[in-house]
């Protein structure tokens, strides 16, 4: 059991990846005594966000704040299941933000001594006016209970994942192509700098944005797009929130001489992001399946990093029905060429209920049609 909390009259929830992360079934009961069926919309493993929704009306909605606002010693409260006690509400203060935990590349959490227990996982942590400032994910301590250490998600970094689940089920995130560590005292020095903010670039990507930009390695990042890099940490939250194919100024510190670069970022390759395409209300297509990288083309032995390719098939799905199985490469669904998951997604889900769905399949070195 975990939590989650309703953010719009759609039915849309937001929760953590870890609390429907594997899930066959889920069911929402809601805090008027109502049990519904939710679906995963979409979920983010690097920021352990997940978005449901559920089908109803008169449902009861926490309005999102601005986590960039809080203060430390800002009063919070925290709702949630601990341990299956329903409707609990623990209140504390924020003793810090900005905390690197080690969960990821984008770590950015609100610390809070609110009492945050096992079950309280993607509840919201609400400020004084009523709104949701962050998703309680994750707590420190060594006995399984609370020791008030408890850290949040903030709501700013939410609301960027949820449009792009909302939108596609999946997250995209944008590459510099740059491998980076911290700058301490020490290596300030050496570098000849004043002091140890920034992002030190240990290696750059060939054929990368970085790269194109006359980025190099030696070079210490200060600031990305107008935004001040006061550590390495900040550098993955800020090109992670770009638009894909956006020029963006990079500003290095190169041989104790500032330069301003411009780079235009792309895409970042995650093999391991899969979404499983569902046609709406209709009816489940029962496929999982991820983008063709050129390391899956080479493990595949294919000419060309083109189409997506099927990760499994769930038996007595439409698509174990018509043939399909996994390390078959969809190329075209309803004649339309396939770029990446999103676009398997949204032709299945704009397909007319009760038609066969037509795809071509790329089958070791053999294409082949199936009607689903």
């Amino acid at each position: 059991m975990g939590s989650g909390f309703i953010i719009n009259t759609s039915g849309d929830i937001l929760t953590n990846n870890h609390v429907v992360d594997g899930a066959t079934e889920i069911k929402v009961k809601l805090s008027d005594g109502r049990e519904l069926p939710g679906k995963v919309v979409g979920s983010d493993p690097k920021t352990d966000l997940a978005l449901l929704k559920v089908e109803a009306t008169g449902l009861s909605i926490i309005p999102l704040g601005d986590s960039s606002e809080l203060q430390v010693g800002e009063p919070v409260m925290a709702i949630g299941n601990p341990f299956g006690l329903e409707q609990t509400v623990t209140t504390g203060i924020v003793s810090a933000t900005g905390r690197v935990i080690g969960q990821g590349p984008y770590d950015d959490f609100i610390q809070t001594d609110a009492s945050i227990n096992p079950g309280n996982s993607g509840g919201p942590l609400i400020n004084a006016r009523g709104q949701a400032v962050g998703i309680n994910a994750a707590i420190f301590s060594r006995s399984g209970g609370s020791v008030g250490i408890g850290f949040a998600i903030p709501i700013d970094q939410a609301k960027t994942v949820v449009t792009q689940l909302v939108e596609t089920g999946h997250v995209s995130r944008a590459r510099l192509g740059v491998a980076i560590q911290g700058l301490t005292p020490e290596l300030a020095k050496g570098f000849n700098v004043p002091d140890a903010k920034g992002a030190l670039v240990a290696s750059v990507t060939d054929d990368s944005p970085a790269k194109k930009a006359g980025i190099k390695t030696g070079d210490i990042i200060t600031e990305y797009d107008g935004h001040k890099v006061a550590r390495s940490e900040d550098l993955p939250r800020l090109v992670a929130g770009t638009p894909i194919g956006r020029e963006v100024a990079v500003t290095v510190v190169r041989d104790g001489k500032t330069v301003t670069l411009r780079a235009r970022v792309g895409k970042l390759d995650e093999p391991g992001q899969k979404v499983a395409a569902e046609v709406g209300e209709k009816g489940k297509l029962g496929v999982a399946v991820e983008a063709v990288t050129p390391a899956i083309a080479a493990e595949l032995g294919l000419k060309q990093a083109k189409g997506v390719v099927v990760k499994s098939v769930e038996d007595g799905s439409p698509a174990a029905n018509a043939g399909i199985q996994p390390g078959d490469v969809i190329l075209e669904v309803d004649r339309q060429p396939v770029k990446d998951v999103a676009t398997v997604k949204r032709l299945v889900d704009r397909h007319a209920n009760g038609a066969p769905l037509l795809m071509l399949l790329q089958r070791q070195d053999a294409t082949l049609y199936v009607a689903v």
